[in-house]
């Protein structure tokens, strides 16, 4: 997986709640099995018309792909249990996604593909979608050293949650394997200790 450590980027707005994971990558684009173009699916029945036009009135059609940010409305990542949810997100580009509440499974299929997921209070999003509907423009990074969420303006700053595997995990490029590859001396020493 690619490494995480800092991301600069504008936002992506989504402010809808209970987003699915039907919506995030429809059934009938499950086809394959490989993690690799499902990103010109995400949010397909959202983004175009049925004539395979992009929809103008769909906000995040008015963002670029070079945006790594999604901020999305409460219980995002709702429903069935479907990976392709998280690769689809990734492979259009996002490499975080900010909600105030998320699926169980979802957050996990997310980060286990290396898109950093984490929440933040409500109200607080509910003000970074209004500055967004007025600066449109305005750049935020995400620091996964530090655990923390600011715009450059200085107007947000905010600290968040992820657990030390999960994050480790980001930060080093890892998957499951790679990551018990890694501590597989203190697995053979932990072994030996305990005579098992």
């Amino acid at each position: 997986m690619e490494k995480f450590k800092k991301i600069i980027s504008t936002i992506a707005p989504l402010n809808i709640e209970n987003i699915d994971t039907d919506q995030i990558i429809p059934a009938r684009f499950l086809k394959s099995v490989s993690r690799d173009g499902f990103g010109e699916n995400l949010f397909r029945d959202w983004r175009y018309d049925s004539s395979g036009n992009l929809k103008k009135d769909f906000v995040l059609n008015s963002f670029s792909n070079n945006t790594k940010i999604l901020l999305a409305g409460r219980n995002f990542g709702c429903g069935s249990s479907r990976e392709h949810a998280a690769w689809a997100i990734y492979d259009y580009g996002f490499r975080v996604v900010i909600s105030s509440f998320f699926a169980d499974i979802f957050k996990n299929n997310a980060l286990n593909n290396g898109l950093l997921v984490f929440e933040l209070d409500e109200e607080l999003i509910q003000k970074i979608f209004k500055k967004i509907s007025n600066e449109s423009n305005i750049e935020f990074e995400v620091d996964l050293d530090d655990q923390k969420f600011y715009s450059l303006d200085g107007s947000v700053e905010e600290s968040f949650l992820i657990n030390d595997y999960n994050k480790t995990c980001l930060i080093k490029g890892y998957d499951n394997i790679d990551y018990i590859l890694s501590v597989k001396d203190k697995i053979l020493k932990f072994e030996n200790d305990t005579g098992r």
